[in-house]
């Protein structure tokens, strides 16, 4: 049986999307061209591929296999925070120079979307390096911290019970532990810090 066949799923997933998704912002690109039309309806859509083909490459990072030797370019990481930063509400600050192994920055932006689901009003999430720990900090107008998910990602227990919108918390436990890292996760009122 294949040890991680969720990851294997969501690399296969992303793999078939991204084909055709790149084949309509090349059209897109085309039909620019071909008659100049850069009106509101040709803006929107080549906006919306841009957004679609980002959480694509988000996905695959965070959901899709990743194997010990495997990097992901700094310029990779930003191309797509930058995309997605475009169409939500949060925005990404991410500080750590060079390139990093595919296993951490899965455990960063799955991370990412943990911290996300505290910050229900938009806000800040910042990404920087302590020595070899990750450090993600996350500020907001409004925190609104689901203890019960945050403690089950620091101790696991059997049973729990994960929506689809939380899947990045049944997730991480697993992923951290691939990666060997262990997570340590404080907050206040006004900003919360997981790092790992």
């Amino acid at each position: 049986m294949q040890p991680d066949l969720a990851a294997l799923v969501g690399s296969r997933i992303c793999h078939d999307l991204i084909s055709p998704i790149g084949a309509i912002g090349n059209g897109v690109e085309l039909l620019a061209l071909t008659d100049g039309d850069t009106g509101a309806e040709m803006e929107l859509i080549s906006e919306s591929v841009q957004n679609a083909s980002a959480r694509i490459r988000y996905l695959r990072i965070a959901y899709g296999a990743a194997s010990e030797d495997q990097m992901v370019s700094r310029s990779e990481v930003l191309s797509i925070l930058a995309a997605t930063a475009r169409s939500g509400r949060i925005n990404y600050i991410w500080q750590i120079d060079g390139d990093q192994p595919r296993r951490l920055v899965r455990c960063a932006l799955l991370m990412l979307q943990a911290i996300e689901a505290s910050l229900p009003l938009g806000g800040d999430i910042q990404i920087t390096k302590d020595g070899e720990t990750w450090v993600m900090r996350g500020e907001g107008p409004r925190l609104a911290v689901d203890q019960a998910l945050w403690d089950n990602l620091l101790s696991p227990q059997p049973g729990f019970r994960y929506t689809a919108a939380h899947v990045q918390f049944a997730l991480l436990p697993g992923v951290l532990a691939e990666a060997g890292r262990a997570l340590d996760f404080t907050h206040t009122a006004d900003d919360l810090v997981a790092r790992f």
